[in-house]
């Protein structure tokens, strides 16, 4: 009996500090999910994925490399999955500057994403709001993989459009994608970044 009740507690020790080293690793998994130099990294390597190379490069098999015009799907994709509704990728000429429609509830949202390694100025904004009036849309958003202008924020200050970053992009993708979302939401980091991102769009 008394090997019974040590083998039991023993068992149960065990038990514990399985489950304590999980929730470590867990942490730790988290915390590095919501660094800056994750998201920055993460950000860069979409680019990469998706960028339009000007001549024919080989990569690993290990690479992802995908046609800049999957890039729309990419995001479409996501968005769908953070905010439901229908969704819709424009033909890629001829678009005039509307890349995304999507239908959330009575409301149509116009979007336009940018594969870019600069950052994006204030140009796609404003025909991207053109869009919205002329369409009698209720609001758009501008994805990009990498950052907005000083000149674009403040020229979409007002507007019905939200600004998503590289980082803003990668924290929707990882809570997407991630296996373990369901456990861990990436934090979003409050910096240059608009907050609108997390409002339904």
């Amino acid at each position: 009996m008394e090997y019974f009740i040590s083998l039991v507690l023993l068992g149960f020790i065990f038990f514990q500090w399985k489950k304590g080293k999980n929730s470590r690793a867990e942490e730790i998994y988290k915390n590095y999910l919501s660094t800056e130099e994750f998201k920055r990294t993460l950000a860069f390597g979409i680019y990469q994925r998706f960028c339009k190379e000007n001549e024919e490069k080989s990569y690993s098999s290990t690479f992802i490399k995908n046609d800049p015009l999957e890039f729309e799907h990419f995001i479409a994709d996501i968005l769908k999955h953070k905010y439901g509704g229908n969704i819709y990728v424009t033909k890629s000429s001829g678009d005039f500057g509307v890349d995304i429609e999507h239908g959330v509830g009575e409301g149509k949202v116009l979007g336009q994403v940018k594969c870019y390694k600069d950052d994006v100025g204030y140009e796609p904004i404003a025909l991207l709001h053109s869009n919205i009036v002329k369409q009698n849309a209720s609001k758009g958003y501008v994805v990009t993989t990498s950052n907005f202008t000083d000149n674009a924020r403040s020229y979409a200050e007002g507007l019905s459009i939200d600004l998503i970053t590289g980082t803003d992009l990668v924290e929707m993708w990882l809570n997407y994608s991630n296996p373990l979302s369901e456990s861990i939401i990436v934090e979003p980091i409050h910096n240059q970044t608009t907050n609108k991102i997390d409002t339904p769009i």
